[in-house]
C-alpha cells in the first residue's frame, strides 16, 4: 500500500510540474471574477488548476485564510466543494459573501427601487469622513450617501449585500481619485445622475453574473471576518482538505488604502484594518517599524492553525512572492518552506511563475517583481 501511495505521490508531483503556471491569458478581469476592483487579483486559474489536480480528501472544505475578492472560494464551489474564507477586510467579505450566494431574480427591480427613493431623499448628509471633500464633489457625496441609506432599508440579507458591493465598485469611479491603483486627486466630469446610472449599471452586471442557477448545489460556505491571527480551529465549522492562498507578504500591497473611501461610505473603519493588516508598508517605515522577523512569527502562527484545521493527506497551497524592505530583497517562499518543515508537513512542490506584466500597484518598487513561487504542502 505504502507503493501504491509512493506511486500516486510521484504522479502528482510530476503533473504539476508539467503544467505552465505563468496563464498568460489569465480570466481574472472576466465574468463573476470582474464584478468588483481589487488590487494583485488571485487569478482564477491558479485555484481551478489545484483543485483538477490535487485529490481533495473526501467530505472536507476549502479554505482560503486570506480569502481577498473569494476567487478561491468561486472556484471550488464551482467544482461542488463547500468553502470557508477569512479577511481582514470587510469589503473583501463583502465580495466573497456575494460571489458565492445567488442573488434573486428582483435583484435589478429593487436596485431601481432604491434609485427611485434615494433621488427623492433631500436629507443631509451626516457622514464623518476625513478628508472626504478633497475626494468627492459636494452632489456626489449626497448621492452617494442617500443610497447608502436606502440600500441598509432592503431586509434580505443577500440582496442587501449585493447592492452594497454593486455601490462599492463604482466608488473610486465617481470619486476624484484619478484611479484603483492611483491616489491623486484629479478633476472629473462625474455628475450625480451618474452615481446612480454606473450604480445600476454594476447591479445589472452582477445579477448577469450571479443570478439563479449559479451554482446548481447550495453549497455551504463560511466568510469569516477577523483577522486570521486571531481565528481558532474551533472558528471554521468544516474540516479542511485544502487550503489555496495568496498572503499578504512584507511591504508589498496595501489592501485598506485601496478600499480606504469604499469603507468609510460603507460604515467601516479603514483605519481598524490598517492597524491589523498582515504585511502593510506602513508597518515597515514607521517608527519602530515591523521587520522580517515580525512576518515569520505571523505565518508561524498561520502555519501551527492550519495543520489543526487541515485533515490527514490534506494539501495546502501557498502563492507568495518576495519583498523588498529598506532596499533588500526577501524570498517570502523560503520563510514559508522553513515554516512547514518546522510544522512537519511534506514539501510536494515548489514551482516559479511569471507575474503578469499589467498587475499595478500603490508600491512601484514591488511592480518591478516579476515572479512568484507556488508552494504545495502537504499533511502526512
Amino acid at each position: 500500500m505504502k507503493g501504491a501511495n509512493m506511486n500516486i505521490a510521484n504522479d502528482i508531483k510530476e503533473k504539476l510540474h508539467e503544467i505552465d503556471w505563468d496563464f498568460t491569458r489569465s480570466s481574472a478581469t472576466k465574468g463573476i471574477h470582474s464584478i468588483h476592483p481589487y488590487p494583485a487579483k488571485f487569478i482564477p486559474e491558479i485555484p481551478r488548476t489545484l483543485l483538477d489536480t490535487l485529490p481533495l480528501p473526501e467530505g472536507t472544505a476549502v479554505l482560503d485564510p486570506f480569502c481577498g475578492s473569494g476567487t478561491t472560494l468561486v472556484e471550488a464551489q464551482s467544482k461542488g466543494y463547500p468553502t470557508v474564507g477569512v479577511d481582514l477586510n470587510p469589503i473583501a467579505c463583502l465580495i466573497s459573501k456575494v460571489k458565492t450566494n445567488t442573488l434573486q431574480s428582483d435583484f435589478v427591480n429593487i436596485a431601481e427601487e432604491c434609485i427611485s427613493r434615494a433621488k427623492k431623499n433631500n436629507n443631509e448628509i451626516n457622514k464623518e469622513i476625513p478628508n472626504v471633500n478633497h475626494w468627492f464633489k459636494e452632489d456626489i457625496q449626497h448621492a452617494i450617501a442617500v443610497l447608502v441609506s436606502e440600500i441598509d432599508k432592503v431586509e434580505h440579507e443577500t440582496t442587501r449585500n449585493g447592492l452594497r458591493l454593486a455601490l462599492s465598485s463604482i466608488i473610486v469611479r465617481v470619486s476624484n481619485q484619478e484611479s484603483d491603483t492611483r491616489y491623486a486627486a484629479i478633476e472629473k466630469n462625474v455628475t450625480k445622475e451618474n452615481v446612480f446610472s454606473y450604480f445600476l449599471v454594476a447591479c445589472q452586471k452582477l445579477s448577469q453574473y450571479l443570478g439563479e442557477n449559479l451554482f446548481e448545489n447550495k453549497l455551504s460556505t463560511q466568510i469569516i471576518n477577523k483577522s486570521i491571527l486571531e481565528v481558532t480551529p474551533s472558528d471554521i465549522k468544516k474540516p479542511i482538505g485544502m487550503v489555496i492562498t495568496s498572503p499578504p507578504y512584507p511591504n508589498a500591497y496595501e489592501y485598506w488604502l485601496y478600499h480606504k473611501y469604499r469603507m468609510w461610505w460603507l460604515g467601516y473603519n479603514p483605519n481598524e484594518v490598517k492597524t491589523s493588516e498582515i504585511g502593510a508598508r506602513a508597518h515597515y517605515f514607521k517608527k519602530n517599524h515591523q521587520t522580517i522577523d515580525d512576518f515569520k512569527l505571523q505565518m508561524d502562527n498561520v502555519m501551527e492553525l492550519l495543520t489543526k484545521v487541515v485533515v490527514s493527506s490534506g494539501y495546502i497551497c501557498f502563492v507568495v512572492g518576495r519583498s523588498i524592505i529598506h532596499g533588500q530583497h526577501y524570498d517570502n517562499s523560503k520563510i514559508i518552506e522553513d515554516l512547514a518543515l518546522k510544522h512537519n508537513l511534506s514539501v510536494v512542490a515548489i514551482i516559479d511563475r511569471n507575474i503578469a506584466k499589467h498587475r499595478k500597484s500603490f508600491n512601484l518598487s514591488h511592480a518591478k517583481i516579476k515572479k512568484e513561487t507556488l508552494l504545495i504542502l502537504q499533511k502526512i
